[in-house]
């Protein structure tokens, strides 16, 4: 009896193992949403930390979040640190790139509730009198990620915030 015990044991472990072995290196987490506003207006709203309160999904889910911002709040070389509850963790962020009114790349650094250094570039084409806001998320995936990804599906996770917080941009856009 313990000897099948055991046998089994080791193929759930050995299914798991390699299945983990087939998630890619880099992870990438996309959304994108048609906002009836103009360019110039919705990148204002990303490119400004002090103004992601009022859109961000994680500010949302734990309004008590400690904020940090740095000497410069909007524009390549921004920084923004928090420290909140378990929904959004511990980590920092810093706007790298910024093609105004068209692109802007953040370094994301995640401390808790594990170390993570991502990188996101918020795209924003204009369409008429919409502009469409497309919010990418890529990372490396280590081999430890890669046994949670077995378990844990990343884009429906987060792409699940990534659509709550658009939402919010659109509608605080199209005021």
């Amino acid at each position: 009896m313990l000897t099948t015990i055991a046998i089994v044991v080791a193929l759930l472990i050995t299914g798991v193992l390699v299945a983990a072995a087939t998630k890619p290196d880099i992870f990438r987490v996309e959304r994108a949403v048609s906002i009836q506003a103009s360019p110039d207006r919705v990148f204002a709203l990303i490119n400004d930390f002090s103004r992601w309160a009022g859109w961000s999904p994680w500010a949302h889910k734990d309004p008590a979040m400690k904020s940090t911002f740095g000497t410069i709040t909007s524009g390549k070389g921004a920084t923004y640190a928090w420290d909140g509850n378990k929904d959004v963790g511990q980590g920092s962020m810093e706007i790298t790139d910024v093609v105004p009114p068209s692109q802007i790349s953040i370094n994301l650094d995640f401390l808790k509730p594990f170390a993570a250094h991502n990188t996101v570039t918020f795209t924003l084409q204009p369409q008429g009198g919409t502009t469409t806001v497309t919010w990418v998320m890529t990372g490396p995936v280590p081999w430890f990620a890669k046994i949670i990804h077995v378990f844990i599906n990343m884009d429906r996770m987060v792409g699940r915030d990534f659509e709550a917080g658009l939402a919010s941009l659109k509608s605080l856009a199209e005021k």
